[in-house]
């Protein structure tokens, strides 16, 4: 056989794998469709969640755009009055015992109402970290044309930039310009050990008040304990009586994470890129004014964005640990004090491009060492320290390796010019997602699948890594554009 004909039968056998991912991972996306939204999964938690859909939305961007921009807009028509994007859109068609808590918990329409709530549907009164901007511009770039013709980023715009305002001037309870979590709920790795330490502080909930629905379809094993449950059912109990308010200050937990602000910095420079685009369009359309309205704006974000990335690194990287660590606020003293627990979220700041070469070195020193075993002991990077005294492959986010953290840690090396290894990363991710059953975490030394399955943000970022063109470039997330 000659060298061309094995050239053509090994790149068939190379394309046939991607080929099989694509085709279960949209089975898995076009499951979980509402006809207005995506559920993460039917079972386990069956509304609509603010940053999985800003996830989804990103992986949907390659199968239809359409139900990509439909995705982000259905989730923004929920945005309360003061800016907040609350962390669960309810459905109404869902019985009230599928999911705890409930609507009948958080009562949005009521104890919300101040704060500006909506009034034509039930959400949760706590945020989740603002991945939304990034994924509204990677959107509509995946087919401006029809961007362009359903004004997606012209409407979306002012949503947008009310929910970031929201969370630097509302949240910033410390009052160096970073954001503030009130909720482990709120920074997405719920169960996290970072927020031992700040949760030691809470008294639980009685047991006896709610039924926890989690454990109708997770193993106990796999779950948040009693304990710490009670503890974020209290938080949540006591912000809702508080009517959801935040000029009162923190309560009993509010911290300052590094993933949940490397977010929203990535986020402020994907605003940025929105504004410069329409004002872009308003110059062609002969709107001027509008247009250096639009370009003054975008100038100011992406001054803020630096400005907060070396807030962020003042007040959370540790160079011993060779990590970024959260600030629990409410511990004592002036500024509070750091967590010295190391998780995921230390490293995902090796996201935001204008971090210190210095610094990105480390992170991906600290990703390889022995805490997080990339390249090393581990397949996937897990969301807590392989060598600390809470790990637990399996319970949720003690030590699990998850798809949307290893998706972001992907991007930034390949962001920082370490393309070998984010190619490393990316192989992994594909396997674990189809073997895995497209699990919603996994043991991050075996890859074994673990919560719920067919989950969907997992099925979404594993396309985007198959199907994203722009591997090769060096624009990461925002590509080339954001960084001249």
């Amino acid at each position: 056989m000659d060298r061309s004909a094995t050239t053509r039968q090994d790149g068939h056998r190379a394309a046939a794998p991607g080929r099989v991912l694509r085709e279960l991972g949209a089975q898995v996306l076009w499951a979980n469709w509402t006809g207005a939204s995506t559920v993460p999964s039917r079972e386990l938690y069956p509304h609509q969640w603010s940053w999985d859909s800003a996830f989804i939305a990103i992986g949907l961007r390659h199968l239809s755009p359409l139900r990509a921009q439909m995705e982000l807009e259905t989730l923004l028509r929920a945005q309360w009055g003061d800016g907040r994007v609350p962390h669960i859109v309810f459905n109404d068609a869902v019985p009230l015992d599928a999911y705890f808590p409930s609507p009948d918990f958080w009562r949005s329409t009521t104890a919300g109402r101040a704060a500006g709530a909506p009034a034509g549907v039930q959400t949760s009164g706590i945020v989740q970290p603002p991945a939304h901007a990034l994924a509204a511009w990677l959107v509509h770039r995946a087919d401006p044309g029809l961007s362009r013709a359903r004004s997606f980023l012209a409407r979306l715009r002012p949503r947008l930039a009310a929910w970031h305002r929201y969370l630097l001037c509302a949240r910033d309870a410390g009052g160096a310009g970073l954001a503030a979590v009130v909720h482990p709920w709120e920074q997405g790795m719920d169960n996290s050990p970072c927020w031992d330490g700040p949760l030691s502080r809470v008294e639980p909930a009685d047991p006896a008040a709610y039924r926890r629905a989690d454990l109708d379809h997770g193993a106990p094993e796999d779950r948040p304990t009693d304990l710490d449950y009670g503890r974020y059912v209290r938080l949540a109990e006591v912000y809702r009586d508080r009517r959801y308010a935040d000029a009162e200050g923190p309560g009993a937990f509010a911290v300052e994470d590094p993933a949940f602000n490397a977010l929203l910095i990535v986020s402020e420079c994907a605003l940025a890129l929105i504004e410069r685009e329409l004002a872009a369009d308003d110059a062609e359309s002969g709107d001027s004014t509008e247009s250096a309205a639009l370009a003054e704006s975008a100038a100011e974000r992406r001054e803020r964005a630096d400005a907060l990335t070396k807030t962020l690194v003042d007040r959370l990287w540790d160079p011993r640990r060779g990590l970024f660590l959260c600030r629990d606020l409410c511990a004592p003293g002036r500024d509070g004090e750091l967590v010295p627990e190391r998780g995921v979220t230390g490293l995902i700041p090796l996201v935001l491009p204008g971090l210190d070469r210095d610094i990105t070195a480390t992170l991906v020193r600290t990703a390889c060492g022995p805490h997080f075993g990339l390249e090393g002991p581990a397949r996937l990077v897990p969301s807590y320290d392989l060598t600390g005294p809470a790990f637990d492959p399996r319970r949720y986010w003690r030590g699990p390796a998850w798809f949307n953290t290893n998706w972001l840690l992907e991007k930034g090396l390949r962001l920082h010019g370490d393309h070998p290894r984010a190619d490393g990363l990316r192989d992994a991710l594909l396997e674990a997602a189809v073997t895995s059953g497209f699990a919603e975490y996994v043991d991050p030394y075996t890859a074994r699948g673990s919560g719920a399955r067919g989950f969907g943000w997992t099925a979404a970022l594993a396309l985007d890594l198959l199907l994203d063109d722009s591997r090769s470039g060096r624009g990461g997330l925002l590509g080339e554009e954001v960084w001249s």
